[in-house]
């Protein structure tokens, strides 16, 4: 290039033109920002997944030991009704008015524990169902995080077709599916 007016360019100089008249400006650097950070809120989300399918297990585990607990409970309150019934039997058997009110007396302690073993029973099934429908709702706040992540994983590959294809829609599209996995994880974090 000369001082008085005579413009003489170079083949990459003839290039850089096209470019900038042609090619969307910026697009490059807007998909590089864009899909960092989705990358990013991606990441935090499936930590999110993961955690709470961590916690989904732990409490279906807290599930099966209350069960097994009130399986335990059951299991002696029928032990003391084998007991119960056998003192029943005894009290028809026996002739002897000692006897037989030791029996009776056998009777109602045996009514009176098993009377206490049903309501920790009970109480045990209880806790069980507790555990698992927290378990449950652990799973489906785990479905909602791994939803986001999977429109964030998707929408990150269009940001790449984008800049590949150098299509401006597919820019939008890329802004539109991360924009439905971040409203779906602001979904899972308030627990819907």
């Amino acid at each position: 290039m000369s001082g008085d007016g005579f413009h003489v360019h170079g083949p990459h100089d003839h290039e850089l033109e096209h470019a900038a008249q042609h090619e969307p400006k910026g697009m490059a650097g807007q998909l590089a920002v864009l899909t960092a950070i989705l990358a990013t809120i991606g990441a935090m989300f499936s930590y999110m997944g993961g955690a709470t399918q961590a916690n989904a297990g732990l409490l279906k585990n807290d599930a099966a030991i209350k069960k097994t607990e009130a399986s335990n409970q059951w299991n002696y309150y029928q032990a003391k009704s084998g007991k119960q019934n056998l003192a029943e039997l005894a009290t028809a058997l026996v002739t002897s008015d000692e006897r037989k009110a030791k029996y009776l007396d056998e009777i109602e302690r045996y009514k009176k524990e098993k009377a206490e073993i049903k309501l920790a029973a009970e109480k045990l099934e209880a806790e069980s169902k507790e555990f698992d429908t927290l378990s449950a709702e652990q799973m489906h706040q785990h479905h909602r995080w791994a939803q986001a992540t999977t429109a964030l994983q998707i929408s990150i590959a269009l940001a790449a077709i984008a800049l590949l294809t150098k299509r401006r829609w597919m820019e939008w599209a890329t802004l539109a599916l991360g924009s439905v996995g971040i409203v779906v994880g602001a979904l899972a974090a308030m627990h819907i």
